[in-house]
C-alpha cells in the first residue's frame, strides 16, 4: 500500500487525475471504476479539462460506478446516475451506453445486483477503482458489521452514513436508507485501487487502515490485502494522524 501526502485538495485532485491519465494513455479502452460524493469532484473536473485539451480520450472508455441509492432514478437530482452525468459524463466524449450505474429502480433489486457483477466480468474487470472512505471506515456502502458481503448486493445504510449523506438533501428524512453496492470482493478484483481521503473526520478510519489490523468493523482495512492500493491524503490530515 502506497501513501501519498499532498499539500491540499487541489493537489490531491491533480495527482489522482495524473494516475487516471496514465492508465487511459496506456490503455485507451480501459474500464474505470468511479465513485460519487464530494471527494472525487475535483478529480472529475481535472479529467474534463484534460479531455477538452485533447490530453485524454474517453471515446473507447467504459465506466463502472460502485453504488446507487434504492428508490432513486436517473431523473432524480440526488441519484448517483444524475451526479455522474452532471459532474463528468455530460462534459466528456464518452458513450453513455458504456457507463454503468446500478439501477436503483430495478423491479427486482436482487437480480440487478447479481447481474452487475456479471457485467463487470464481461468487460474484463476494472482497471482502476476510485474510492472514498466514510468516517466509520465504509467503502462504497459496505458498512461495519460482524461480516462483509463479497458480491454486489442490496444493503441497509447505517445511521452514521445516513447522517453524513444528509448534507446532500434538504433534510435527513429524505436520505434513502438502502442502496445497491459493489461488495468487498467485487472492489478487490480491481487491478488498481485509488483511495482519496478528504476531511479530518476520516483520520481515525485511515489510521486504522494504515496502522491497524484487518477488521470488518472498519471495512476499508480489507484493502491491506490488495496488491496495488494508493492512498492520497493532504497535509492537514497527516498533522492530525500518526500514519506509518
Amino acid at each position: 500500500m502506497k501513501l501519498l501526502v499532498v499539500k491540499d485538495y487541489e493537489e490531491m485532485s491533480c495527482a489522482a487525475a495524473k494516475i487516471f491519465k496514465d492508465i487511459i494513455t496506456e490503455k485507451p479502452d480501459a474500464v474505470l471504476g468511479l465513485a460519487t460524493g464530494s471527494t472525487p469532484i475535483g478529480l472529475y473536473k481535472k479529467l474534463i479539462e484534460m479531455n477538452r485539451n485533447k490530453e485524454i480520450d474517453f471515446s473507447n472508455i467504459k465506466t463502472i460506478n460502485i453504488d446507487e441509492y434504492v428508490g432513486l432514478g436517473e431523473e432524480n437530482p440526488k441519484s448517483y446516475r444524475h451526479f455522474m452525468n452532471e459532474n463528468l459524463f455530460n462534459h466528456i466524449n464518452i458513450d453513455k451506453a458504456n457507463t454503468l450505474v446500478p439501477n436503483g429502480l430495478a423491479e427486482d433489486l436482487e437480480i440487478e445486483a447479481k447481474s452487475y457483477d456479471k457485467k463487470i466480468d464481461e468487460l474484463g474487470g476494472i482497471d482502476i477503482q476510485i474510492l472514498g472512505i466514510g468516517n466509520n471506515g465504509h467503502i462504497a456502502f459496505n458498512e461495519p458489521d460482524d461480516f462483509l458481503i463479497s458480491e454486489t448486493h442490496v444493503t441497509n445504510l447505517s445511521q452514521s452514513t445516513i447522517e453524513a449523506n444528509s448534507r446532500f438533501f434538504q433534510s435527513i428524512n429524505e436520505v434513502p436508507t438502502m442502496a445497491i453496492t459493489m461488495g468487498i470482493g467485487s472492489i478487490m478484483k480491481a487491478k488498481k485501487i485509488l483511495l482519496l481521503v478528504k476531511g479530518e473526520d476520516k483520520v481515525r478510519a485511515v489510521k486504522e487502515l494504515l496502522n491497524g489490523d484487518i477488521t470488518t468493523k472498519n471495512p476499508a482495512t480489507i484493502l491491506k490485502l490488495h496488491e496495488d492500493v494508493t492512498v492520497i491524503i493532504d497535509e492537514s490530515m497527516e498533522d492530525k494522524g500518526d500514519f506509518y
